[in-house]
């Protein structure tokens, strides 16, 4: 497999530069690849015009970074991320992402933080398989997950998501690609964008891949408003997004009793491998969700003491912070996150 490769810039700075993977390029041989090659970076460019471009080229599979895709069941490959926070990465490349190949082709679950990202998963799936890429299925709306949704619509996968998540992306999107651009060097974020589904998921929908059909599922606000779980029927592998956290600190950004009820239901019932937003997959579901529902559930109970013992907001976080203290050393990233935790559980539930 070869793969027809654009070195973009800003146009406004020749020095913010990086790689551009055109999925429209790829080709088993070289002369496939360089034959479409100008009018496929002219018609990209065109769409573009913030960015300029030099000569293209075609490199093959091998030669180009790959994302690390784990078997963890037939058919069923997974990216494990670095489970800390984005800030605290050279990249970003802190979720779980996924991927499904059936007869019928393929469904990815979630694209990465950027791009190079997206990028980097193209290249991983087509060492894997060359059957059409023809789902990206997204969890939810945070920037970890989305950013590199672009890669996968051009190499024609047609992008499902929660009903929700359209409105919340888009409210959000600016303060993403800003983030990105403070956090990393551009090669790690030079042409990314914001894209959205083609379909959305109000309850619960079903993706047929020939041999095995996914089946998906809309919640009600938990970890955020756009949680969208993913089960794969061959195998019994649930992608739960980060409607469940393992090694991460878990982070409210929805409803924390929302999020409780969502764990209190079995939501995995039947699932032989439960793949988190987060972290490693678990064989059980206590094995999943054991930690979190413990530290959130102190949490809830922390924030309710905090106000029933008429603490504002700015005198109840730090108090909660320190009850919380020690789940401190179980989980990355805790000091950044359960300050912001303790915000959002107070807003909420001071209205209960």
């Amino acid at each position: 497999m070869f793969h027809l490769i654009l070195g973009a810039c800003l146009a406004v700075s020749g020095d913010d530069c990086g790689q551009i993977l055109l999925p429209k390029g790829d080709s088993p041989d070289l002369a496939g690849c360089m034959a479409q090659a100008d009018r496929i970076v002219s018609d990209w460019l065109a769409d573009r015009p913030d960015l300029t471009g030099g000569p293209a080229e075609c490199r093959a599979n091998a030669d180009l970074p790959a994302a690390d895709l784990r078997h963890v069941a037939p058919g069923v490959y997974v990216h494990f991320g670095t489970p800390r926070q984005m800030e605290e990465t050279p990249d970003g490349r802190i979720a779980n992402l996924g991927v499904v190949i059936g007869q019928g082709g393929v469904a990815v679950i979630d694209a990465g933080v950027s791009r190079a990202e997206g990028q980097a998963l193209h290249v991983a799936i087509r060492r894997l398989t060359d059957l059409p890429i023809r789902h990206l299925i997204l969890t939810h709306m945070h920037p970890d997950h989305v950013l590199g949704a672009e890669v996968m619509a051009e190499a024609g996968a047609e992008i499902t998501a929660h009903h929700a998540l359209p409105l919340s992306l888009q409210a959000r999107a600016g303060s993403y690609l800003q983030s990105l651009q403070d956090l990393y060097p551009a090669a790690e974020w030079i042409g990314t964008r914001i894209v959205l589904p083609d379909r959305l998921v109000e309850d619960r929908d079903r993706i047929d891949l020939g041999d095995r059909h996914l089946d998906l599922r809309a919640w009600p606000a938990a970890h955020t408003d756009s949680d969208l779980t993913v089960h794969d029927s061959a195998t019994g592998v649930l992608f739960t997004g980060d409607l469940i956290f393992r090694d991460l600190t878990p982070v409210v950004d929805g409803s924390l009793q929302g999020w409780l009820d969502w764990m209190a239901d079995d939501p995995a019932a039947g699932a032989t491998l439960v793949v988190p937003g987060h972290g490693p997959a678990a064989t059980s579901w206590p094995e999943a969700v054991d930690p979190q529902q413990d530290f959130l559930t102190a949490l809830a109970a922390q924030t309710r003491d905090a106000i029933a013992a008429g603490l504002a907001l700015s005198q109840a976080v730090p108090v909660i912070a320190e009850a919380l203290q020690p789940y401190g050393t179980f989980w990355n990233s805790y000091p950044a996150t359960v300050a912001r935790n303790a915000t959002a559980a107070y807003k909420e539930l001071e209205w209960e």
